[in-house]
């Protein structure tokens, strides 16, 4: 029986994929594994047995990564699960930035109890809230992963020619790009065509405040700028003197913050990106079938602190999370020749700092060959598997 704590609420399109050999709610002590939506795991104390967590979106700022890998504590993320809802309210903030609809909205209801018809008195002012088509625009998309080829794709389907920027662009990704995108090879080629720029990078800190004073320089005149990742992608202090000077012409942001609310010529959504309910049920799917794979089977697909490792099972299976260090498999074959194991099928890769093995062996697997390749130098965490 497997212990799984919902440390958040998660959707039941998620705990309804475990099994009965699975204890879930949030009532459940000591467990083997926690899945996690935005509570703030940094101040909580691990109990010995938990072997994963698992967070039900894409961020893990909420989880702390190194104390995990050093108690040997794998952590999911559910990459993709919520981009179609993160790439539809992108497209909305693109139409919205252009053609001030929320200004229009909110001027329309301050007609209300005014004399006069208010057809008539609509089309008196609506000029003021003019604003340009986003079709034959040039649309600059910095980071190519889930959420970016999405949008990319999207945009070219609304007629925006678009740029994309991504240096770590995968072979998985690239074929997902539609061919009519055009590949920009730095950033400045971004600042120096787009009309609107949209930002879908992680943040780390090559890329904290990435669009700052010096970035906005390179850019047109009159960009629009639109930030869906995270809000420190951003210098604040820049963007809104970009705005003053109008080198900027609009920012729409889903992080809110006191220097943005109330600010001429920002948009501020309430970090709606993933907060649809299929976006909920997919990354609660998502996150529960990487739990148990790794419960049941050793397999890491999609974790953020460990290295991805899975393959079929062929009898017993001892899996080892150890530091990144040179010799350690030839350690680990030699504990499991001594302990009278053969090595039917074996697979290790590295993260870093961190690696993890996973070998599939025939014959009597005991506490003494648990404790033999424990004594090894590095090693974090021992599981066997039956």
């Amino acid at each position: 029986m497997f212990h799984v704590h919902c440390l958040n609420k998660i959707s039941k399109a998620g705990t309804d994929c475990f099994n009965e050999n699975y204890e879930v709610g949030a009532e459940v002590q000591n467990p083997d594994a926690v899945m996690v939506r935005s509570a703030s795991m940094h101040e909580m104390d691990f109990n010995p047995e938990l072997l994963a967590i698992a967070r039900a979106g894409a961020g893990v700022n909420n989880i702390p990564l190194d104390r995990c890998s050093e108690e040997g504590i794998v952590v999911f993320n559910t990459p993709g699960a919520n981009a179609n809802a993160v790439k539809e309210l992108v497209l909305a903030a693109l139409l919205m930035t252009s053609r001030k609809i929320v200004d229009g909205i909110e001027w329309v209801q301050t007609l209300k109890g005014e004399e006069g018809d208010p057809a008539k008195l609509v089309e008196k002012g609506k000029s003021a809230f003019s604003g340009p088509e986003i079709s034959g625009k040039k649309l600059g998309v910095i980071g190519l992963g889930a959420i970016g080829i999405l949008v990319a794709n999207a945009a070219k389907s609304l007629g925006m020619e678009v740029y994309g920027y991504d240096p770590y662009l995968s072979v998985d990704a690239a074929w997902g790009l539609s061919r009519s995108i055009h590949h920009a090879r730095t950033l400045d080629e971004i600042y120096a065509v787009s009309d609107y720029i949209t930002v879908h990078v992680p943040l780390t800190p090559d890329t904290r405040e990435m669009v700052n004073a010096e970035s906005i320089a390179k850019m047109k005149d009159g960009v629009r700028l639109l930030n869906f990742a995270r809000g420190e992608l951003m210098n604040t202090a820049d963007v809104l003197a970009a705005l003053e000077s109008g080198k900027v012409a609009a920012y729409a942001t889903d992080f809110a913050s006191k220097e943005l609310i109330g600010a001429k010529g920002v948009l501020v959504t309430p970090h709606l990106g993933a907060s649809t309910p299929e976006s909920e049920d997919n990354c609660a799917r998502m996150a529960a079938r990487e739990l148990m794979d790794y419960l049941e089977n050793g397999n890491i697909r999609n974790s953020v602190n460990m290295p991805a490792v899975s393959m079929p099972r062929e009898g017993t299976r001892i899996c080892i999370l150890h530091k990144n260090v040179p010799n350690t498999i030839s350690l680990f074959s030699g504990a499991a020749a001594k302990e009278g194991l053969n090595i039917e099928n074996m697979s290790s890769k590295s993260k870093k700092d961190y690696a993890y093995t996973i070998l599939d062996v025939t014959g009597d697997v005991t506490e003494q060959t648990v404790a033999a390749i424990s004594s090894l130098g590095d090693v974090t965490r021992v599981r066997v598997i039956k």
